[in-house]
């Protein structure tokens, strides 16, 4: 069952992430062709503008994350013997290298790992994870996040976002272009039945991309919680530890010290926000349907 749901998950993490890259590229098609009459030269443009930003994401991705939420390093063991021989506990029996360590200063026990591979990657927990839960639930956690470093979604993480943040470029661009009439189809292309139809087609496609964009990287991020809770049971081989820490998170009070665009990173939902009409928007999946997957294993 383990195994299972780890190859589904993965899969589905294949499919998010081959969308998103679709997506960036059909924008790119869009954009060439109301603007430059050329569908390959708006795809070249989206390639430039997503590789600029990958380079930008990946050279600076931990420390830009750890400084907006407001992070502290530690340094060594004696900072916080705990956490640390627990980090370095679960990193051992994963076999990746020791992360960096942070601490958030917030009473709502929560946790979250980030980097571009296991060689560069840490992992933050805040104040009110340590004084909340007891090391049997501190282990079930910090499995699940070293499980994040281990399966490289940390690394797919730091991809959404710079293919978020080239979508959002792309879209600004186009509403700048659009607000000072710039546009290169020539009249019997606008005339046209067919000519048209691919400009509402190119300028919807421009205006729903954010949204699109959103949905993917939600979507991967949910998918990445439940591969990581059932990678952490096979690290710690004890479900009922991750079970009892994800009910505690579940019943806490909204976080302070989150930044909005890193809340997809948490274990969970950093701001408490409840959707009853539907999850399509939601950075977690729902702490109920986590447990009782973790239950069946």
């Amino acid at each position: 069952m383990l195994y299972e749901q780890i190859a589904m998950n993965k899969r589905r993490t294949g499919y998010v992430m081959a969308g998103f890259t679709l997506l960036v590229v059909a924008l790119g098609a869009a954009l060439g062709d109301v603007f430059a009459g050329s569908w390959v030269a708006g795809c070249l443009w989206a390639v430039v503008v997503t590789a600029v930003y990958m380079v930008i994401m990946i050279s600076n991705s931990t420390d830009v994350v750890m400084s907006l939420n407001n992070a502290q390093e530690i340094k060594n063991e004696d900072q916080a013997p705990q956490l640390w021989h627990l980090i370095e506990d679960m990193a051992m029996v994963g076999q990746v290298p020791m992360p960096r360590v942070f601490i958030i200063n917030d009473a709502s026990p929560n946790a979250f790992a980030t980097g571009n591979n296991p060689e560069h990657s840490a992992v933050a927990v805040t104040t009110g994870l340590l004084t909340r839960l007891n090391r049997e639930e501190l282990e079930g956690v910090i499995g699940h996040e070293i499980s994040h470093v281990r399966n490289y979604d940390i690394r797919l993480q730091t991809i959404a976002l710079a293919l978020s943040a080239a979508i959002s470029f792309l879209v600004n661009l186009a509403s700048n272009l659009m607000w000072f009439g710039a546009g290169r189809r020539n009249d019997d292309d606008r005339d046209s039945a067919g000519g048209a139809i691919a400009m509402v087609v190119s300028i919807l496609l421009i205006f729903l991309a954010p949204l699109a964009a959103s949905i993917a990287q939600m979507a991967l991020s949910r998918n990445r919680e439940y591969l990581a809770d059932a990678s952490s049971v096979e690290l710690t081989r004890n479900p009922q530890g991750l079970i009892s820490a994800l009910e505690k998170i579940d019943d806490s009070e909204p976080m302070q010290e989150a930044d909005p665009s890193s809340a997809a990173m948490y274990i969970g939902d950093p701001f408490k926000n409840k959707r009853k009409m539907t999850d399509l928007f939601a950075t977690h999946p729902p702490i109920a349907d986590r447990i009782a997957r973790l239950e069946k294993m």
